[in-house]
């Protein structure tokens, strides 16, 4: 993939799932790659698999809710390697799954300050760090399916996920013009720690999802994965402001 080799790339909610596939991917690409995430045992392990793998990565123990722990993570980017290039805005929780009457003032604020604020914190970090660079850079935000469609019991989580889409299209049409492209990727149902506790507790409703889904299967972190790096790389130099749907055909229907 075109431009990824040799640059910097910061991953949030990276001990796992569509964060850990992605910062492997960048390591595979020739990224150095900064893994943030609040699971420090989980971080440690991904970059032990990347260094095992012959890539470079540095683990930063990152609450996305903390604007100091923000900073730190880009500041760690810079200072280890030199810069920022890309960045992937990928932490995030599911919150509790009750009725809109009964959902909580905590679990409101606890969705919306790590999907969304945490995405407004680094952005705010991130960018400067890109403009300071003079080179431009990419930044790609993980909204969610629930980023244009809604979902019942989920309200926190749906709300917070349109508002990625939004921050995403202000800060592309901020920032075309220094080289900073911005997206957004929307994975549809993805087989990832959340989904399968999800289909823990309720088999029934997994199976029920996934016969929703024109592809019939649930998709692999690593099917993110790839969409991210294209964003991230030159590849994809003309497109910013792009909520992009990596579904399997469900919000077509």
């Amino acid at each position: 993939m075109r431009g990824l080799d040799g640059t910097v790339a910061l991953i949030s909610g990276a001990s796992s799932g569509i964060g850990r596939a992605t910062a492997t991917r960048f390591a595979e690409e020739g990224a150095s790659v900064v893994v943030a995430d609040i699971d420090a045992e989980g971080g440690e392990e991904t970059i032990s698999r990347i260094a095992n793998d012959g890539g470079e990565a540095t683990f930063v123990e990152t609450d996305v809710t903390d604007q100091d722990d923000v900073a730190s993570a880009v500041e760690t980017a810079v200072d280890a390697y030199g810069g920022l290039d890309v960045a992937f805005n990928n932490a995030g929780i599911e919150g509790e799954q009750v009725g809109f009457g009964d959902q909580s003032n905590d679990n409101w604020e606890r969705v919306v300050g790590i999907n969304l604020s945490g995405v407004f914190y680094a952005m705010r970090e991130e960018i400067p760090a890109m403009l300071e660079s003079g080179g431009g850079g990419s930044i790609v935000n993980t909204a969610s399916i629930a980023g244009i469609l809604g979902f019942p019991n989920l309200s926190p989580y749906v709300a917070s996920k349109h508002g990625v889409v939004g921050l995403t299209r202000s800060a592309a049409v901020e920032f075309a013009a220094d080289g900073i492209r911005v997206n957004a990727v929307l994975p549809g149902v993805i087989d990832t720690p959340m989904v399968q506790r999800s289909g823990e507790a309720d088999p029934e409703s997994t199976e029920q999802t996934v016969a929703a889904i024109p592809a019939d299967r649930l998709g692999e972190p690593e099917e993110i994965a790839s969409t991210v790096a294209w964003l991230g790389s030159d590849d994809a130099a003309y497109v910013t402001g792009q909520p992009i749907t990596v579904d399997g055909g469900y919000s077509v229907q």
